[in-house]
């Protein structure tokens, strides 16, 4: 692969999101990475402005209580995340002096943050060498290196191998790269309408050089929403979000007609800490009992 043409569009062509400013923070960067887990950007980044007006360090967050952060989350999406992040805040604030460490290891030991975001914080907020291997990387090397329409069931060893043997040797022009790959995986080279006339490796593309072949390998199921208990999940905090006050449980069975499905959806936010129920039988985000 040409990396000096994915780099030079990328240059020339990348967004202008505000956690790639040049007065970004190791902070602002965590946040965006938390977010933008199987969140487009367009959702994020509204949000990810108004928690760093709010929180623009992460004393800020963790002095906030539990409930506040998750109703701030709104429509996110997966909100275990705000309390993830919740929890790695008070960790950054106590332990790190309310600076976001730039070593991986170290990252790596904050509660709830994994090996993709480490490796994502360390390259995009401190200029790290280190690969970061998202779902759009791993399909433009599937297609430009090994020609293969998709890249199929991720391989830590393998697909972290593909990256390294790619980046330059300095940090910062290492660091440059990975955002360039992610931008051509989310711009250009997409899952399913590829934009191969505007890429910037077309001519060296292994795939256009095979002839673009059919991915034979293993389909991954694509994700319903309607009717999932994600959905039914969502619908039970939307009620407690807009609310002050502990709600009964008949204002939430309204919510949802499957008496089954409802409960269960409620007794899995009650395991996962996003609801509370009170001495009374009411429910509420967590802390606002």
């Amino acid at each position: 692969m040409d990396v000096r043409a994915v780099v030079d569009w990328f240059d020339e062509v990348k967004r202008d999101l505000p956690w790639r400013s040049p007065d970004r923070t190791g902070w602002g960067v965590l946040v965006s990475e938390v977010m933008l887990q199987q969140t487009p950007v367009a959702r994020v980044e509204p949000v990810w402005l108004a928690w760093m007006a709010r929180w623009p360090v992460p004393s800020a967050l963790a002095a906030e209580s539990k409930g506040e952060v998750v109703r701030a989350w709104g429509k996110l999406g997966y909100p275990r995340r705000a309390l993830r992040l919740h929890e790695a805040a008070a960790a950054i604030a106590a332990e790190h002096g309310d600076v976001v460490p730039a070593d991986v290891d170290t990252l790596l030991a904050l509660p709830g943050i994994g090996a993709y975001t480490a490796r994502a914080v360390a390259a995009f907020a401190y200029g790290k060498r280190c690969p970061v291997v998202d779902t759009n990387v791993r399909r433009v090397i599937a297609r430009a290196v090994h020609g293969a329409g998709e890249a199929g069931p991720p391989s830590t060893t393998k697909d972290m191998a593909d990256v390294e043997a790619l980046l330059p040797k300095e940090p910062a022009d290492a660091a440059h790269l990975s955002a360039a790959l992610m931008e051509l995986g989310a711009l250009v080279c997409t899952a399913r309408t590829p934009r191969c006339r505007d890429c910037p490796v077309l001519s060296t593309c292994a795939w256009q050089r095979a002839g673009r072949p059919a991915y034979q390998g293993p389909v991954k199921a694509v994700q319903k929403f309607a009717g999932t208990d994600r959905q039914v999940r969502g619908l039970l905090l939307d009620v407690l979000r807009g609310s002050a006050a502990p709600e009964p449980k008949a204002k939430l069975d309204g919510v949802w007609s499957d008496a089954a499905q409802r409960d269960r959806c409620l007794d899995s936010l009650l395991v996962d800490g996003l609801v509370e129920q009170t001495a009374d039988g009411r429910f509420a985000l967590p802390g606002e009992g």
